[in-house]
């Protein structure tokens, strides 16, 4: 009686439970619990593969080293000595007056001595030296440029607010990128493109543009282009700008990015914040800068560059262009979300449509109803009475698999209906094993009673034995397996768990209660 009891009140816990967590998949809002969510493969959206150009990480590394060395050079007040960025990722110093030159190799030995020396020569007094990164330092680098890519995807398309994405890294420099249910798929890919490289630069207002259109580029500057659309005419226009190279702040000092409405234009704009020591570098470059114009540059492209009238304190300014709503609060994703260290490639992309992901459900419930009323069929006609407890319970077994796909918010995927469906037939196999059990025990002319209870304790073991090692195989997939291998993996191995409790407790509690409450003294089966 009291094992009837127990079981009774799990049963019907679980019951509750799982009608609980499925029914908002059957009806929206109905519980305030998410739904199951679907796959690419049945809802639709987009898949990419993207490379990062760890390259170019190598490159902003040795820049950066570059920047370091310049401001050592500073704060010690050596003069005469030129410090450039060459072949990509090469650096190359030239110190002028003899005298600096000792001091100039006591620096490096003191705060780079893990740069590697390509090459030296002094040649009329003037000492040159080419520098470059180590071999494991080149490899540290692009290693961690592929994951802080991965890291930052991740954050971009969280704030973006896709459902169940699945980003993962692929081989040495790839990343694969699935998003369920995207419908804008170039929104997206731009947001995940972006490298969001935040840099502000002095205009170099003192030099001639039509000059260095033409090929004739100062020393230490470069051309960007402000590019704007006018969203009537649908024209674009570039306007050059002559900048000075040296970024003065980047956007690495970010903590915050909003977008905002200019109450004068009634425009968005971007709100952005910097941390105490950005703070600190934007008001003195503002405080030597005024009368100045500073060019606030994203991706190589001059978003404005306004005018610095005074002073700005508070580590607060703004970024503005003919933005429409969407595009300022994408732009204020990637600067929250941080800039990617590398640029990134598309190297596959496919956007799956949703009628073909509606047309692979129809067709999944289709063989997993044709397939389970089979077994049903069989059941019954094989088994009789024991059959309908089976079939019960398989119902039970693929409720309870919908409500752990909800509760868990895992995905179901084209290959988890598959995995449904040989679920279905494990199902019943547990339930197969202790009728046998039951029938032999019966032949021998044991009474009802005792033939089940020797047919469960004896099959027990051996239901377990299978179940586990089917588990164990599909935490392996799970762990090891792609994303249509984890698919399969998930409602696998929820399955498994769903058929022991079914076949061992609830099956079970069905056959005692006939026995007990019912009075039964034959057995169908």
């Amino acid at each position: 009686m009291k094992n009837i009891s127990w079981k009774l009140v799990l049963v019907f816990a679980v019951v509750i439970a799982a009608i609980i967590y499925i029914l908002p998949t059957l009806k929206a809002d109905l519980w305030p619990h998410k739904k199951i969510n679907l796959g690419l493969d049945l809802q639709g959206g987009m898949h990419l593969v993207l490379e990062v150009d760890s390259e170019k990480a190598v490159e902003s590394t040795a820049e950066r080293i570059s920047q370091e060395i310049r401001q050592q050079l500073k704060q010690k007040r050596l003069r005469s000595v030129s410090v450039d960025r060459i072949e990509g990722t090469r650096i190359s110093a030239r110190v002028k007056k003899a005298e600096n030159i000792d001091k100039f190799k006591e620096l490096l030995d003191d705060d780079f001595r893990d740069l590697r020396k390509i090459s030296e020569k002094t040649d009329n007094g003037t000492y040159t030296v080419v520098l470059g990164l180590t071999d494991t330092d080149r490899d540290n680098v692009e290693k961690l440029a592929v994951d802080q890519a991965l890291e930052t995807i991740r954050n971009r398309i969280d704030q973006f607010g896709v459902a169940e994405p699945d980003i993962r890294r692929q081989g040495e420099n790839r990343i694969l990128i699935q998003l369920p249910g995207i419908k804008d798929t170039q929104r997206a890919k731009d947001l995940i493109g972006k490298t969001a490289q935040l840099e502000f630069k002095l205009v170099d207002d003192t030099g001639s543009v039509d000059a260095a259109l033409k090929g004739d580029i100062p020393p230490g500057r470069e051309v960007l282009y402000r590019v704007e659309e006018n969203q009537e005419t649908q024209r674009t226009t570039k306007t050059p700008f002559l900048l000075k190279k040296r970024t003065m702040l980047d956007g690495s000092y970010l903590t915050d990015a909003r977008v905002q409405i200019d109450s004068q234009f009634n425009e968005p704009y971007v709100s952005i914040e910097f941390d105490k020591k950005g703070a600190r570098i934007f008001e003195r470059i503002t405080a030597d800068n005024v009368n100045k114009r500073l060019a606030i540059v994203l991706d190589n492209s001059v978003y404005s560059a306004p005018v610095i009238q005074e002073k700005i304190s508070g580590g607060q300014a703004r970024i503005t262009g003919q933005f429409t709503t969407d595009e300022a609060r994408d732009l204020a994703i990637v600067l929250r979300a941080g800039a990617l260290p590398a640029p990134v490639n598309v190297l596959e992309e496919r956007t799956v449509g949703p009628s073909l992901g509606a047309d692979s459900i129809r067709k999944g419930l289709l063989s997993m109803c044709i397939g389970g009323l089979l077994v049903i069929v069989f059941m019954v006609i094989y088994y009789k009475t024991a059959g309908l407890i089976a079939d019960l319970a398989l119902a039970l077994n693929i409720v309870l698999i919908g409500a752990g796909l909800a509760g868990f918010q895992a995905t179901l995927t084209l290959p988890g209906i598959a995995g449904i469906i040989l679920t279905i037939g494990m199902a019943v196999d547990a339930n197969v094993i202790i009728f046998e059990r039951i029938r032999e025990e019966l032949t021998l002319g044991r009474t009802p009673r005792a033939a089940i209870d020797a047919g469960y304790n004896r099959a027990t073991l051996t239901i377990l034995d299978a179940n586990v090692t089917t588990l164990i195989a599909a935490v392996v997939l799970f762990q090891f397996g792609t994303g249509a291998v984890r698919g399969f993996a998930v409602t696998l191995s929820l399955g498994v768990i769903a058929s022991l409790f079914t076949a061992l407790i609830m099956s079970r509690l069905i056959f005692d209660y006939l026995l007990m409450y019912r009075q039964t003294k034959t057995l169908s089966i």
